[in-house]
């Protein structure tokens, strides 16, 4: 199995603002305007905007139009968060993983992935099959990892996609099922993981042969 095992991506390589162009502030971030953005964003956040809350932590974590203000950020992904925007969750679970703005927490940092997960999160869900697989925060599930890893390999992300076919060939947490495993190594092959087009086209010529085998042993009797 490949090792796509460390969970999530550095808060700063996510996008800066939800792509909502009818949130307050978003126009302006796009055009550079990022003062008159930060103070749209946070003028909204004030009011329940959720949106606005996230874009607002995105820009402060960054030091956007301003200095770089962790705590601030972290207040208002909570807030963020609590009105169950899958984004926040998500970040404040990456957060959490690596103890950067808030305790280092595995088991908070499982409690959010699965929070945005079971919004359908794909990022989320990527990263709470890999807490399952290794035991982080939550005991370790082959059966749980397969399902949030089927859930993300099922919205595109090709890391999802080679892991449960791996685990569809090997029978890790779900049935050994060898045609489901070719058919999630193609998808991912055809997204331009090479390895994957090797597993899917040797599995292929596996069941070939053994299927050629197991007609010859048939005509025989």
């Amino acid at each position: 199995m490949k090792t796509w095992m460390m969970a999530g991506v550095c808060l700063a390589s996510l996008a800066a603002v939800a792509a909502e162009p009818q949130t307050p502030g978003w126009r302006e971030y796009q055009a550079g305007r990022l003062a008159a953005a930060r103070v749209a964003f946070w003028q909204a956040a004030e009011q329940g905007d959720r949106v606005a809350a996230f874009d607002l932590a995105m820009m402060d974590w960054k030091g956007e139009a301003g200095p770089v203000d962790k705590p601030g950020a972290v207040f208002w992904l909570n807030k963020s968060a609590a009105a169950n925007l899958a984004q926040a969750q998500h970040a404040l679970g990456l957060l959490a993983e690596r103890g950067d703005g808030v305790p280092k927490s595995q088991t908070e940092a499982t409690r959010w992935f699965a929070l945005a997960a079971r919004q359908g999160y794909e990022p989320a869900q990527l990263d709470l099959g890999t807490q399952y697989f290794l035991g982080r925060g939550a005991p370790q599930d082959d059966r749980l990892a397969a399902y949030w890893y089927e859930e993300a390999a099922k919205q595109g992300d090709v890391g999802a996609q080679y892991l449960i076919a791996s685990m569809y060939e090997h029978g890790q947490g779900v049935k050994q099922d060898v045609p489901a495993a070719i058919r999630w190594y193609a998808r991912a092959a055809a997204q331009g993981d090479v390895g994957a087009r090797a597993k899917a086209l040797d599995l292929a010529a596996q069941e070939t042969r053994r299927r050629a085998q197991s007609a010859s042993s048939g005509s025989l009797r």
